[in-house]
Protein backbone atom coordinates (compact mmCIF):
# COMPACT_ATOMS: atom_id res chain seq x y z
CA UNK A 1 0.00 0.00 0.00
CA UNK A 2 1.26 3.14 -1.04
CA UNK A 3 1.75 5.77 1.72
CA UNK A 4 0.31 9.42 0.61
CA UNK A 5 2.77 12.10 1.98
CA UNK A 6 0.12 15.46 2.56
CA UNK A 7 2.09 18.93 2.89
CA UNK A 8 0.60 21.87 4.76
CA UNK A 9 1.34 24.95 5.60
CA UNK A 10 0.87 26.60 9.20
CA UNK A 11 1.04 30.25 9.93
CA UNK A 12 0.39 31.53 13.27
CA UNK A 13 0.81 34.49 15.09
CA UNK A 14 2.30 34.72 18.52
CA UNK A 15 1.85 37.91 20.88
CA UNK A 16 3.87 40.71 20.28
CA UNK A 17 4.03 41.70 23.83
CA UNK A 18 5.34 38.74 25.45
CA UNK A 19 9.56 38.35 25.66
CA UNK A 20 11.50 36.99 22.95
CA UNK A 21 11.63 33.57 25.60
CA UNK A 22 8.31 33.03 25.50
CA UNK A 23 7.68 33.46 22.02
CA UNK A 24 10.23 31.10 21.40
CA UNK A 25 8.55 28.53 24.38
CA UNK A 26 5.05 29.27 22.44
CA UNK A 27 6.88 27.87 19.21
CA UNK A 28 8.40 25.22 20.47
CA UNK A 29 5.40 24.26 22.05
CA UNK A 30 3.16 24.11 18.46
CA UNK A 31 6.43 22.48 16.74
CA UNK A 32 5.90 19.56 19.72
CA UNK A 33 2.50 19.25 18.33
CA UNK A 34 3.63 18.32 15.20
CA UNK A 35 6.03 15.61 16.28
CA UNK A 36 5.02 12.53 14.32
CA UNK A 37 5.23 14.83 11.14
CA UNK A 38 8.00 16.27 9.26
CA UNK A 39 9.24 20.23 9.20
CA UNK A 40 10.60 20.87 6.06
CA UNK A 41 10.42 24.81 6.57
CA UNK A 42 10.74 26.79 9.01
CA UNK A 43 10.51 30.75 9.18
CA UNK A 44 9.96 33.87 11.35
CA UNK A 45 7.98 36.61 9.84
CA UNK A 46 8.81 39.28 12.22
CA UNK A 47 6.50 41.30 14.65
CA UNK A 48 4.01 43.17 12.61
CA UNK A 49 0.83 45.39 13.71
CA UNK A 50 -2.29 43.65 13.75
CA UNK A 51 -5.89 45.67 11.41
CA UNK A 52 -7.40 45.43 14.42
CA UNK A 53 -6.83 44.21 18.00
CA UNK A 54 -7.04 40.47 18.95
CA UNK A 55 -6.92 39.88 22.82
CA UNK A 56 -5.98 43.24 23.49
CA UNK A 57 -3.30 42.86 21.71
CA UNK A 58 -2.22 45.39 18.64
CA UNK A 59 1.08 43.56 17.49
CA UNK A 60 2.15 40.18 16.63
CA UNK A 61 5.46 37.53 15.61
CA UNK A 62 4.51 35.67 12.81
CA UNK A 63 5.52 32.19 12.16
CA UNK A 64 5.22 29.83 9.12
CA UNK A 65 6.03 26.27 8.89
CA UNK A 66 6.24 23.91 6.32
CA UNK A 67 5.08 20.48 7.27
CA UNK A 68 4.33 16.52 5.62
CA UNK A 69 3.01 13.79 6.41
CA UNK A 70 0.24 11.48 6.57
CA UNK A 71 -1.70 13.11 8.65
CA UNK A 72 -1.64 15.89 10.91
CA UNK A 73 -3.68 15.22 14.26
CA UNK A 74 -7.14 15.93 14.09
CA UNK A 75 -7.32 17.82 17.11
CA UNK A 76 -4.25 20.13 16.09
CA UNK A 77 -6.05 23.36 15.43
CA UNK A 78 -7.41 22.76 18.88
CA UNK A 79 -4.28 22.49 20.42
CA UNK A 80 -2.66 25.45 18.92
CA UNK A 81 -5.49 27.64 20.45
CA UNK A 82 -5.23 26.04 23.55
CA UNK A 83 -1.40 28.28 23.88
CA UNK A 84 -2.65 31.60 25.80
CA UNK A 85 0.16 33.12 23.54
CA UNK A 86 -1.15 32.36 20.39
CA UNK A 87 -3.96 35.25 18.60
CA UNK A 88 -4.53 33.43 15.20
CA UNK A 89 -3.62 30.73 13.62
CA UNK A 90 -3.75 29.01 9.75
CA UNK A 91 -3.34 25.24 8.50
CA UNK A 92 -3.94 24.73 4.64
CA UNK A 93 -3.27 21.61 3.05
CA UNK A 94 -1.22 22.14 0.06
CA UNK A 95 -0.61 19.23 -1.88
Amino acid sequence: MVQIMRVYDVVFVVRGSISETEQKKAVKTVKDLLKDVKISKEDEWGEKTLAYPIKKEKTGVYYFLAIEGETIPSDLEKKILANEHVLRHLVIRTK
